[in-house]
């Protein structure tokens, strides 16, 4: 099995705890997301979603996404293509819903903002190691 090695950003959130960040690529557009190991699958920011996908939207009153973060509405959507470092996953099904008040919290904090959240769906089928020495999320395809 090949590996992709892609760096992590540590931050510390006012000495309350430490977040994992990757660099992602959605609709060609580089932005942060929070390695969220206790989120059942990843999901992005509405804004980000309807932005460029509008007409292909389905939303929901279920929620379809447990994370820490709460939300009463969820949207359903297709990204074209994903890019975490040198993995490309295409017609990636997801969720979006407002991580607004998420972000604006980081960057309270001087860190960058926040477009969505890495989960376990990503997290296993890639079967994702996180090497906090070497700040570095080894995924296998």
């Amino acid at each position: 099995m090949k590996s992709i090695s892609i760096p992590l950003k540590l931050i510390n959130l006012q000495d309350d705890g430490f977040h994992l960040l990757v660099e992602v690529v959605v609709f060609k557009e580089k932005h942060f997301a929070v390695l969220d190991t206790g989120a059942s699958r990843s999901v992005f920011d509405k804004s980000l979603i309807e932005q460029h996908l509008s007409e292909t939207l389905q939303v929901s009153e279920e929620i379809n996404a447990a994370t820490l973060f709460t939300t009463t509405t969820t949207i359903q959507a297709t990204i074209p293509e994903l890019k975490i470092g040198s993995l490309k996953i295409k017609n990636y099904e997801t969720v979006a819903f407002d991580l607004q008040s998420v972000s604006d919290t980081y960057q309270q904090f001087g860190h960058p903002p926040i477009m969505s959240i890495i989960g376990g769906d990503i997290l296993m089928e890639y079967k994702a190691v996180i090497d906090y020495k070497k700040m570095i999320l080894r995924l296998y395809r």
